[in-house]
């Protein structure tokens, strides 16, 4: 308890200074956020206008503590062109971006995880550097460039074996639950992917330093044989690294499918941060930024107390610490 007592008000700090950084960035930008909002032609009218809306004339002290206000009730402010609160648009985009954020995981572990083990299990040479080859190979394959062959592959209209959508979600979103999970299937393949060419080399590097250790040395001894020793006893063991990787990969995977989303045309968080900067709707960009950033820091929350749990050595490392001081 004292270990996630400790991790929530470190979390708590961090979503203070977070805040600070996020409300601060968008103020020392060159230039009147109003104004920009408005448009280089827009008349001052209607920039000061908008200034009073928004309370921009204010200081900045109180427009701080206001906004700050308003998160804590869980008000995440109105977007200036559509009207909408940014609490609605961030939950209808999210419910197209963690969809397929979590299908593109999926895909990751049933590549990265196999591989990786069978690239530990391959005894001959050629058969390791084949893997090794394919790691390097599919993690440096462009997103973009890798959509892109998927759709001439399989799209609908455009591609070889035309059997999958490869632009839009829709409209009636998840009430057609069929028609929304097959336009995520390619998006989540790109980005499964690339992400399992990356979990495969980190899988390969952590039991390949299991695979000589005593552990294994240990668990032979006692009757099993390699595969069952590294499957078993390595792959135990190394399975608090690999949750601080698969996390770390999750919360990435939040800004790097914004170039997928904009390839597929799907209207998710990365697609519609960058319209919303495009269109000047600053104070939803402002709420947006601290939402995502959140969540990169309740990811690494979680995996904190995930690797507390897994892993009983760190336990018995601050518990000698403490009894130490």
């Amino acid at each position: 308890m004292r270990f996630v007592v400790r991790r929530l008000l470190l979390f708590a700090a961090a979503l203070f200074g977070l805040s600070v950084v996020v409300f601060a960035a968008l103020r020392i930008l060159p230039g009147d956020v109003a104004s920009i909002m408005a448009g280089v032609n827009a008349p001052p009218e209607k920039a000061a206008q908008l200034r009073e809306q928004l309370g921009l004339n204010r200081p900045l002290t109180t427009q701080y503590l206001d906004w700050m206000g308003a998160l804590v009730r869980g008000d995440f402010g109105t977007s200036i062109l559509t009207g909408r609160s940014v609490t609605a648009l961030v939950g209808a985009r999210a419910s197209i971006t963690f969809p397929l954020i979590i299908a593109g995981l999926l895909v990751a572990l049933a590549i990265g995880l196999p591989l990786g083990c069978a690239a530990v299990l391959a005894r001959s040479p050629r058969v390791r550097g084949m893997f090794h080859m394919l790691a390097i190979v599919g993690g440096a394959v462009p997103a973009l460039w890798g959509g892109m062959l998927l759709i001439l592959l399989f799209g609908r209209g455009v591609g070889l074996i035309g059997m999958l959508p490869s632009q839009g979600f829709p409209l009636d979103g998840w009430a057609a639950p069929g028609k929304a999970l097959l336009s995520l299937i390619l998006p989540a393949l790109t980005v499964g992917i690339i992400v399992g060419a990356s979990l495969m080399r980190y899988t390969r590097a952590a039991l390949g330093d299991l695979a000589g250790s005593g552990y294994i040395d240990m668990a032979r001894s006692c009757g099993m044989t390699r595969t069952q020793a590294v499957l078993r006893v390595g792959l135990r063991l190394a399975t608090p690294q690999l949750v601080s990787v698969i996390g770390l990969m999750f919360a990435s995977m939040i800004t790097g499918v914004m170039v997928i989303e904009n390839l597929f045309a799907l209207p998710g968080i990365g697609n519609g941060l960058v319209t919303d900067v495009g269109n000047r709707d600053l104070i939803a960009v402002q709420s947006e930024l601290f939402l995502l950033a959140a969540f990169f820091l309740a990811i690494g929350l979680v995996v904190d107390v995930l690797h507390r749990l897994l892993d009983p050595r760190l336990k018995t490392a601050t518990d000698l610490s403490e009894v130490n001081a």
